[in-house]
């Protein structure tokens, strides 16, 4: 999709409207420059909001703010750190007023600073005859900035604060970008809504140097983070849009979002008469995003650390640990009953753990009260078992979205077809064409994700319905199977050509007159590489089926499926030579292609293959920051071009890459937030609500966590890694609804916060889970023997962990850099000998087999071998299907 639709550019329309208007914030006046112990900060005179905010120290060109768009945002209604927003009533009123010192810039009155303090004003005035006084301070903490408002009420009667946000634009605007500069420039910001407790990260792009850390100072909990819509800031791909910090949002709760569940329960607060109240944020550093948490305990927050997350299946109870320098007074659970809380003791460390077991599906929130009477909210999903998710997940995709019409005038049937979860049917005729045919992201990510789920859990049912699919609808009509364009994948089977096609075959109450609506050449085009991992991936899933289990792909041999999905590569790089130059979503496929044929003995094919790869990669390797798109910045390429470059040896690309990943997901006591990887404009590409927005979970959380969670498995000492690439793997589960729908991914305007209502691109994340969800088991130094998706105890010696991924096919045991892998057969239990480092396996027998035997796969590094048990040709352990156990001995 063109880059172009979207982007902006110095003659976007609201910059050419803003051109016209009277400046009004004063910077012509000057500013006031003040070098803190950690921070530089320059004050505007006539409006004190910030000009200027950097690390004192930093890069000269480096700014938090968006400094290079002063100029044009020195207007009214454009946001600055410095702002407020607040709504108020009456006591006893119903209706809110809303008052913002945006809205209608007046200069501020300044008062003498007080000792500390760097500047202080009376912000009334710009807040429009707000029946309040309101005095914002900056001030000098010990190094750190406070941002302060204190609100007095003169008069003689009580105002209702209802709502009350502090906003917070940091540069995250990569408009006119390449980029070398965005990574240079920019910054990405994830919060923590966690109350008391929550607090807001600014991480520059690349991944490196200090975190910012925007803290609750003084009764400012962080209740909700709502988008600053109102600022004219063109939002685009280029701009997500900035938020506001929400202290108070009751006032929203009964407006904007009414209806809606919010993630804390909305507040305000009552100014008596002649009463005032300090509102006020902290701004620190952390030494680095590693650093984040250990930060917040030298600032006396409290810190929640949820192993393996926050994504809790009912059948695999999480661990809690929490500490601050107050005991915990008392914990609560909303909904009552969603979860189990149970005391465990405490570590030597004085971490407070905690079991917590979910017992309802759904959102919860659990509440933790202080003894100093801070409060903390950590949010939960809690979702079926990773298996049953999976198995739901496969039966909904081919039954409720299984589409079969042999009247199809587009080619489509059989297939798996995008799905509108809130009209409860088929998507099959949509203005944006790829929606409906099949191919682009949100149009091939159904049936991807059926295919894929036979990966983890095979079938039969849901296999004869795919192989159908695969033989009759995706070779020879998604993908060309003769003639020149052999190989070629197009961009849609639907497309809009009236005039070509019967009277009434489309419908008349769809708008067609925009691009998305592709005519036939458009749609029939096969120069956009990123269809062809979709199409690569669903012959390896053939080839794999048909190679390791008996009587469920029979078609074709298994080594017909393998050379299609290596001629679907080669083909990306020869047809759709352009958009190939970038790392592709889903494109560790062609590496694990690649893994096939040379354990296959297909060694000329797989030669060409690795010749094509190397070529890409060495590209790569020429760009200080190698992960461009069809998109401005983008953030699924980072899969690809981490894997290839640890592959051929690039180890500092390789490096650039996963730093880079690491600035956009973080690790947060949030369900949503944690291991969500940046995404925020494909709700206008494969979305049914369609606007810019952080999307939660959407495709490239577990696309990222492939390369860290293979980075992990390189380093087990990096604990971290493992947190956050476990989490966005299991966000592929997240959303998936108790009857087993992939909704693309889950909306976090507080307007909304649901699911989006179509199918979209989910299936590119659940390509994600199937290739590489695991089971990971690991000793930590503080936290004791953990098991991430498996249920861990010991018994003096013995680790015993039993699986429950949905396959039950990959576990790591970090201390020995164990890595296990089964094609064939399901892994119960691990128990590890600590003393004599034996591992014995116990296998799953009573599991619907179409296997004669387990195929067993260990990774060489681990110098562990299977007693009594030979190898294949492929070097994996053949282990008869009746077998109950087998041991693995260390050689070294």
């Amino acid at each position: 999709m063109p880059s172009s639709v979207y982007s902006q550019q110095d003659e976007h329309p609201v910059w050419k409207a803003v051109k016209a208007q009277q400046a009004t914030l004063g910077v012509e006046e000057g500013a006031k420059s003040f070098t803190l112990k950690n921070l530089h900060v320059a004050i505007l005179n006539a409006s004190q909001t910030l000009s200027s905010f950097r690390p004192n120290g930093g890069e000269k060109d480096f700014d938090y703010t968006p400094v290079e768009l002063l100029s044009k945002r020195d207007r009214n209604k454009f946001f600055h750190i410095g702002d407020i927003n607040i709504s108020l009533r009456r006591q006893g009123d119903t209706p809110w007023t809303s008052y913002s010192s945006a809205a209608d810039r007046k200069h501020v009155i300044p008062i003498n600073p007080a000792k500390n303090d760097l500047a202080s004003a009376d912000i009334s005035p710009t807040l429009n005859n707000i029946p309040l006084k309101v005095v914002r301070s900056w001030r000098d903490d010990g190094g750190d900035l406070i941002l302060s408002f204190e609100v007095s009420n003169p008069n003689d009667y009580p105002i209702e604060i209802g709502a009350l946000g502090i906003p917070l634009p940091f540069n995250n605007n990569m408009d006119w970008k390449n980029l070398d500069q965005a990574h240079a420039q920019n910054v990405f910001f994830d919060p923590y809504i966690g109350q008391d407790a929550g607090y807001l990260q600014v991480n520059r792009l690349h991944g490196n140097g200090p975190s910012l850390l925007v803290l609750p100072y003084k009764n400012a909990g962080f209740e909700a983070y709502n988008p600053l819509n109102t600022d004219p800031t063109p939002r685009s791909i280029t701009f997500e849009g900035f938020h506001e910090w929400m202290i108070h949002s009751k006032a929203y709760a009964e407006t904007d979002w009414k209806g809606v569940e919010q993630w804390n329960t909305p507040t305000s607060t009552l100014l008596k008469p002649h009463e005032s109240k300090t509102f006020a944020l902290k701004f620190v550093l952390a030494p680095s995003i590693r650093q984040i948490e250990s930060e917040l305990l030298k600032n006396n927050r409290p810190v929640a650390v949820g192993l393996p997350g926050y994504v809790v299946p009912m059948d695999n109870p999480a661990k809690l640990f929490v500490k601050h320098n107050k005991a915990v007074k008392s914990v609560s659970v909303y909904p009552e009953g969603a979860l189990t809380l149970t005391k465990k003791g405490s570590t030597a460390q004085q971490w407070t753990e905690y079991e917590v077991k979910g017992n309802r599906w759904g959102r919860a929130r659990l509440t933790i009260n202080y003894r100093d009477g801070i409060t903390q909210t950590i949010h939960y999903k809690v979702i079926k078992s990773e298996k049953e998710v999976v198995r739901d997940l496969g039966h909904f995709l081919t039954t409720k979205q299984w589409y079969e019409n042999d009247k199809d005038l587009f080619g489509r049937s059989p297939s798996v077809i995008s799905y509108d979860y809130e009209e409860q049917q088929p998507i099959t005729q949509n203005r944006s064409a790829w929606f409906a045919g099949l191919s682009d992201e949100a149009g091939a990510a159904s049936w991807l994700a059926a295919l894929m789920k036979q990966v983890l859990q095979p079938d039969q049912q849901e296999i004869a319905k795919l192989k159908r699919f695969v033989n009759e609808t995706l070779y020879g009509h998604i993908q060309h199977k003769e003639g020149d364009k052999k190989y070629g994948v197009v961009k849609s089977l639907f497309y809009y050509e009236p005039d070509s096609m019967p009277a009434g075959t489309y419908r008349s109450d769809i708008n067609w007159k925009t691009w998305s609506a592709w005519p036939k050449k458009e749609a029939d085009d096969i120069g956009r590489s990123y269809n062809y991992p979709h199409v690569a991936a669903a012959h390896w899933v053939m080839y794999r089926l048909a190679r390791n289990y008996n009587n469920l792909v029979n078609e074709e041999t298994w080594d017909k499926y393998l050379e299609r999905a290596y001629q679907t590569s080669i083909a990306m790089v020869e047809k759709a030579p352009y958009y190939a130059q970038f790392g592709q979503m889903e494109g560790s496929i062609f590496l694990i292609v690649l893994n096939d044929l040379r354990k296959e003995g297909l060694t000329t094919m797989a030669d060409k293959l690795e010749a094509a790869m190397r070529k890409r990669a060495e590209h790569w390797k020429t760009l200080n920051y190698p992960f461009g798109s069809e998109m401005p910045w983008d953030s699924t390429g980072q899969e690809e071009v981490y894997l290839w470059s640890r592959f051929f040896g690039f180890d500092e690309k390789a490096q650039v890459t996963l730093n880079a990943i690491i600035a956009y997901m973080p690790t947060v006591p949030h369900w949503g937030y944690n291991g969500s990887a940046r995404r925020y404009w494909d709700f206008v590409y494969g979305g049914k609500l369609s606007r810019i927005e952080r999307q939660l979970h959407h495709y490239g959380s577990a696309l990222n966590a492939i390369p860290v969670l293979t980075a992990y498995r390189d380093h087990p000492d990096d604990f971290y890694l493992l947190r956050i690439g476990h989490a966005g793997m299991m966000g592929a589960l997240a959303n998936v609804t108790a009857d087993g729908f992939g909704p693309g991914a889950f909306h976090s305007y507080p307007s909304t916060l649901a699911n989006d209502g179509i199918s979209g691109d989910y299936g590119t994340g659940f390509y994600g889970y199937a290739v590489n969800s695991g089971t990971y088991i690991v000793e930590h130094p503080e936290f004791g023997w953990l098991a991430f998706s498996g249920n861990l105890k010991t018994e003096k010696q013995q680790v015993k962990v039993a699986l429950t991924t949905a396959s039950k096919g990959r576990v790591f045991l970090a201390k020995e850099n164990l890595w296990l892998t089964t094609d064939a057969g399901e892994i119960a239990e691990l128990h590890y000998d600590q003393k004599d480092r034996s591992v014995t396996l116990i296998f799953n027998n009573e599991a619907k087999q179409n296997s004669a035997n387990i195929l067993l796969n260990v990774n060489p590094e681990s110098h562990y071998e299977v007693e009594g048990i030979n190898k294949d040709p492929l070097n994996r352990y053949v282990i008869p299907l009746s077998t109950k156990t087998v041991k693995l001995k260390k050689l070294k």
